[in-house]
């Protein structure tokens, strides 16, 4: 106890510039709290709706952001006085935080993107769901690349264990893969789309469906049970399409006496 004294004194000058950097921290969260209603009531009085999406979707991670470099500031002042080997580490962990945050504020706006896209209607939402989850896949690859630049690991050794190990895995993930280029095929095709009332002749499937995803389309069938189809099914039966019908034949037996 008498050595914690001792060292708190002789380096009490660590603790004054802590508290003013949680002080700062916390200011910062509270005038960015304050510009974001500002902004807000700004971007509502607009007619663009563009600028609700970016708002809405940054406010939060910005929030986030300002806490991780207040805090991790703070662990650099303490390491600094305590422990000088850790500021790499330290360093590390904020460079890790921002861009994960970076990724979750690029992954709510394209959230938020397609759902006004969706909900004004003036896509394809197969086109529009295909759209973000490539954009997705995209955001998540970007991110990767350079986690894995801090965390020390070789990029390039990764790359060219790439042409092994995608054989490998191409052979282990089989139908996964069959699974990802029937989603493609029924999106460049377009057979049917969210919201179509399907059936196959060769299998018992019928229903509306309700998403189509890398893996498996959901079928919505008339009983209201989902009905999960692999992808790579589709391309190997025959599939109608009755709500495109452009006129219907009804067959109706009428006895006469």
């Amino acid at each position: 106890m008498d050595t914690l004294k001792e060292l708190f004194a002789q380096n009490y000058e660590w603790f004054w510039d802590l508290t003013l950097i949680l002080g700062l921290t916390l200011l910062a969260g509270f005038i960015w709290r304050m510009i974001r209603k500002r902004l807000i009531r700004l971007v509502a009085s607009t007619r663009n709706n563009w600028d609700d999406v970016v708002v809405g979707a940054v406010a939060v991670p910005v929030n986030w952001m300002i806490l991780v470099v207040g805090l991790t500031w703070a662990a650099d002042i303490t390491a600094g006085y305590f422990s000088p080997d850790e500021l790499h580490s330290i360093s590390v962990i904020r460079q890790l935080a921002l861009v994960i945050l970076t990724a979750w504020a690029m992954w709510r706006l394209i959230n938020r993107i397609e759902e006004k896209q969706l909900y004004t209607g003036g896509f394809d939402p197969t086109t529009v769901q295909l759209v973000g989850k490539l954009a997705k896949l995209a955001v998540t690859i970007l991110m990767i690349l350079p986690v894995f630049q801090m965390l020390g690991i070789s990029v390039s050794g990764i790359l060219a264990f790439g042409g092994m190990g995608g054989l490998i895995v191409g052979l282990a993930a089989k139908d996964l893969l069959a699974n990802f280029f029937g989603s493609l095929i029924i999106y460049l095709d377009k057979p049917f789309r969210v919201g179509d009332w399907i059936r196959s002749p060769d299998r018992n499937i019928e229903g509306t469906v309700e998403s189509i995803g890398f893996r498996v389309t959901r079928i919505r069938t008339f009983d209201k049970r989902p009905l999960y189809v692999p992808n790579q099914v589709f391309t190997a039966i025959a599939v109608e399409t009755p709500s495109r019908m452009l006129n219907r034949r009804i067959y109706e037996t009428i006895g006469v006496r």
